[in-house]
């Protein structure tokens, strides 16, 4: 039984899907103008955990993602690069598969492009207009805002409170100033496209309404992004969806918390936001992936030195584990049942490591139950007599964190496997040849690697650094 907080009620609730062991899910994907920050890579981690954990607790999920690649950004980027907004976009699609994949998030079902439903957004748009929901100002189109009664139930906001903050801006042409904009007029230089309201471009918020119409239907489980979109974007795509469709748009909506660095708000007008393909050239993404999950998704994260050695430590205990693990499995193995006291104590591991996923997807604990898995594995690959059973039951327990949380452990060293062990042997022969020199050197060798080797009674042992 899984329990989502819902920011629409404020509660957690039961999570019940529109249609039984299926999830139709939506996450608000970037505007492709730039590389990610780290910002970005926090939702983008944090939601591929819940769809994993969706699929793990036996659910058949359909994710989707997409990418903006019409905004006023883009053609402020392409005009300065010089090059085509598709240009621009594609390279920053490109760009943004790279950081994804090497931060272990599965790729969505599909990443819809704003560009690819241009039809579907004037069609919807129309449709708005002819309903009154929505008018023609000067080549514009603007919603009407007041019309939806509702509106603002999602951010908890009064459209008295909210006309205090409102203003039109220079050129708008609005019967409200809290009237918000599905179609903008071409300017000179902008890339556009023809429909019934003269040449233009969609707005931002028509854009995610629309998407998601087409991919998942009139009304979906999940809607999910960062806190910061939780007004004006999502509440606007309400409105818009729900006086198109006169149906509820989502169900249940998910907003994970800000990222902050070194105790200060990420802010681009501060200069203290990093972009992740500069991070990854000094940190190993899954250490980065470890320190995402090691905070509640909706709890704000710090991001600083202190807390990524914390992670690069935490990370290191797992896969070392792992790799013991893996090394006695190799070794000769004694002939006996399966341990009970290590059976019992991982199954009752496992059913924590559920019970803290199904409350809301709490990967802070979650991470703090492998950590005891760790130890689990340590007290047993260290002893003399062990049997495959049970390093197969720890191995599988492993695997199960790896494939809900999605923080891989497989070595990245260029050096596969099988040279390693290969020129282990070539030392090992050294030693008993007293060729001490050669020994030392092979040593040295893949210390230069990152390769760490240790002499236990079991035999030699490698790790890497």
């Amino acid at each position: 039984m899984i329990k989502i907080y819902n920011t629409l009620t404020q509660q957690k609730e039961i999570f019940k899907p529109l249609e039984e062991n299926k999830v139709k899910m939506y996450v608000c994907g970037p505007t492709v103008y730039n590389y990610i920050h780290i910002g970005n890579a926090r939702p983008i981690i944090a939601f591929d955990v819940v769809r994993r954990y969706f699929k793990y607790a036996g659910y058949d999920v359909n994710y989707v993602s997409n990418f903006t690649d019409v905004d006023d950004k883009i053609i402020k980027a392409s005009n300065e690069e010089g090059i085509s907004t598709k240009e621009l976009t594609d390279k920053y699609i490109k760009a943004f598969y790279e950081d994804y994949d090497a931060l272990g998030c599965k790729r969505a079902d599909s990443n819809p492009r704003v560009s690819e439903y241009i039809k579907e957004i004037i069609e919807f748009i129309q449709k708005l207009v002819n309903e009154g929901y929505a008018y023609e100002s000067n080549g514009d189109v603007y919603f009407r805002t007041r019309k939806k009664e509702d509106y603002g139930k999602l951010s908890k906001q009064s459209i008295d409170d909210l006309i205090s903050g409102a203003r039109i801006e220079v050129g708008e042409q609005k019967e409200d100033p809290l009237d918000f904009a599905l179609w903008k007029k071409a300017k000179i230089g902008e890339v556009f496209w023809d429909s019934p309201f003269g040449e233009g471009r969609p707005g931002w918020h028509i854009e995610c309404s629309v998407m998601a119409n087409e991919t998942l239907g009139k009304t979906i489980d999940i809607h999910a992004g960062g806190q910061d979109l939780t007004f004006p974007h999502h509440e606007n795509e309400i409105a818009q969806s729900e006086c198109h469709n006169h149906e509820t748009f989502s169900n249940y909506w998910m907003h994970n918390g800000f990222i902050n660095i070194d105790g200060t708000k990420m802010s681009k007008s501060l200069g203290n936001f990093t972009l992740v393909k500069d991070i990854r050239e000094k940190i190993d993404p899954m250490v980065v992936r470890l320190f995402m999950l090691s905070v509640h998704y909706r709890t704000p994260i710090n991001f600083s030195q202190e807390t990524i050695d914390l992670a690069k430590i935490n990370y290191a205990k797992i896969q070392t584990s792992y790799q013991n693990l893996h090394f006695r499995l190799k070794g000769e193995l004694a002939e006996k049942v399966l341990d009970k006291d290590v059976v019992d104590e991982v199954n009752k591991n496992l059913a924590y490591l559920e019970e803290q996923m199904n409350d809301d997807f709490n990967t802070s604990n979650a991470l703090s139950a492998w950590y005891e898995l760790v130890k689990i594995t340590n007290i047993y690959t260290e002893k003399d007599n062990v049997n495959k059973e049970t390093l197969e039951l720890l191995n599988a327990a492993f695997e199960t964190y790896i494939a809900i949380l999605g923080i891989k452990l497989e070595d990245t060293n260029n050096s596969s496997d099988e040279e390693i062990d290969k020129l282990i042997e070539q030392r090992e022969q050294a030693r008993k040849d007293r060729d001490f020199a050669l020994a030392d050197k092979i040593r040295d060798d893949l210390k230069a690697q990152g390769i760490i080797l240790e002499d236990t009674k079991q035999g030699v042992r490698w790790k890497r650094i």
